[in-house]
């Protein structure tokens, strides 16, 4: 029985219209005064921390806790005022998928696993009315590496769900090999969609317990089967 469905964000459940990106790079001019770098970085699948660490370093801006702090104070003032201006969309087939995970006769518990720090996964998901869907998740707050935030989710999941939650019980959603990785790293069921960060084809390679190009081509019975 899969008891818990963790979802990842960006090109998982919404396109923000690269609102993040736009943010990340309002806040390096607005706050450390540096306007050029970030449209080099890959963003998917990657977690918010690494990204702003791999900022630094291409700036030789030290790598402080107090700058970490100023960047992501910051960043989502932007990133709330930057959704407010930008045209996003949410990925085909997640309302349907998430309707139907809720209406099995027993419910998988919904969580997030997201390279977002939380409070930026909240404005995102919130600007699309989806937030309210999800009871936990993990966060970049909780580790820079997306393996150890998967790490930090299962152990979220034991607290509110049940303490003997298994691994073989959860299921992990993203677009990403990184979501594949993260969630085999926990030893976790994992679904792969072709909504954002790779194609198919891409994803095929890695692995999967099941690939799809969007959540229409796949229904929640199949992953919760009774």
């Amino acid at each position: 029985m899969i008891r818990l469905v963790l979802f990842d964000i960006d090109g998982t459940l919404v396109h923000t219209g690269h609102a993040g990106t736009k943010a990340f790079a309002q806040t390096f001019t607005h706050i450390f005064g540096l306007k050029h770098g970030s449209e080099k970085m890959k963003f998917a699948g990657r977690t918010d921390v690494s990204l702003v660490r791999e900022f630094f370093k291409i700036h030789g801006v030290p790598e402080s806790r107090d700058n970490f702090q100023q960047f992501f104070e910051n960043y989502v003032f932007w990133l709330e005022h930057i959704l407010g201006h930008t045209a996003g969309r949410e990925c085909a087939g997640v309302r349907n998928f998430i309707a139907e995970l809720l209406d099995l006769p027993q419910p998988p518990m919904l969580g997030l696993l997201t390279g977002n720090i939380q409070l930026g996964a909240e404005i995102k998901l919130r600007h699309f009315g989806l937030w309210d869907y999800f009871v936990m998740g993990g966060f970049a707050d909780d580790h820079e590496e997306r393996n150890h935030i998967a790490v930090a989710a299962l152990a979220r999941g034991r607290c509110v769900l049940d303490a003997h939650l298994q691994p073989q019980e959860i299921v992990v959603i993203g677009d990403t090999p990184f979501d594949v990785k993260c969630g085999k790293f926990i030893g976790a069921k994992t679904l792969a969609v072709a909504t954002g960060g790779s194609t198919f084809e891409e994803l095929l390679p890695h692995h999967a317990d099941w690939t799809v190009r969007d959540l229409s081509q796949i229904r929640a019975q199949d992953i919760c089967p009774r």
